[in-house]
């Protein structure tokens, strides 16, 4: 644990992600990005020198899953817990019948996370995204849309008074996976219909190819985000990225 806390703290401090009194919230979906990202960042709060807040918040798709083994993981990290009911998924999936429903739920999803961080007082929202969701995204924009685009390490989103952090951005999904399952957290099993069949799980296989054929494709593509032309992605002071595992 402790490695990926280092990696954590340093991904922090490269984007000045964290400052003193914040009051952050994580979004945790149940799946094993936003659970290891919730362990991490309650550890961190320990120890970090920007003393912060933290809280959790699950969106409910209304598709019946059961948090309690969150709640009880909450409860033994100290973490206040909330739960907020919806019917995003009987909406997307039932009523309106969307043959492509991912941006309109994540837009609904993000929606909702927004507004409980306002009505809570909470001003950051820290998401799971680890280092391939990076490579993905990229590869994907660059591919689908004719972009040379990706998510920001921190986004401001002024009109909510919220800003997005991304802390996991040094931790690959392999590393992220083997601490999950290390620690038995309890992972919630994906109940979306689409699951597994999305345009982002042919860019995951593109990229897995990709990599056997040339082994540092990820941390290339990585190192280029840091680098030029995504300004957003520059570390602080920081010219030389680091070379992540798996």
């Amino acid at each position: 644990m402790q490695k990926l806390m280092g990696l954590l703290r340093r991904c922090v401090e490269d984007y000045g992600m964290i400052e003193e009194g914040d009051k952050i919230a994580v979004g945790v979906s149940g799946g094993k990005d936003s659970l290891v990202l919730l362990k991490l960042m309650a550890g961190l709060r320990k120890y970090h020198n920007k003393p912060f807040e933290l809280e959790a918040i699950t969106i409910d798709m209304g598709l019946g899953m059961d948090y309690s083994g969150i709640q009880k993981m909450c409860d033994e990290l100290n973490v206040p817990y909330t739960i907020v009911k919806t019917e995003i998924g009987p909406i997307i999936f039932d009523y309106r019948k969307e043959k492509n429903p991912c941006s309109m739920c994540s837009k609904m999803r993000r929606g909702a996370l927004n507004q409980t961080l306002k009505d809570r007082g909470l001003n950051k929202l820290a998401l799971g995204h680890h280092y391939d969701d990076a490579v993905e995204t990229f590869v994907m924009s660059l591919l689908y849309e004719g972009r040379i685009s990706c998510f920001q390490p921190v986004t401001n989103l002024d009109r909510m008074g919220v800003v997005q952090i991304r802390p996991m951005l040094y931790l690959s999904e392999k590393t992220v996976d083997h601490f999950a399952k290390r620690m038995e957290l309890p992972v919630l099993a994906n109940r979306c219909p689409v699951d597994k069949h999305t345009k982002r799980e042919e860019i995951k296989d593109l990229v897995y190819e990709l990599s056997g054929r040339y082994p540092d494709f990820k941390n290339r593509v990585f190192g280029a985000m840091q680098r030029y032309p995504l300004a957003e992605w520059a570390p602080k002071g920081r010219y030389k990225p680091p070379k992540i595992e798996g």
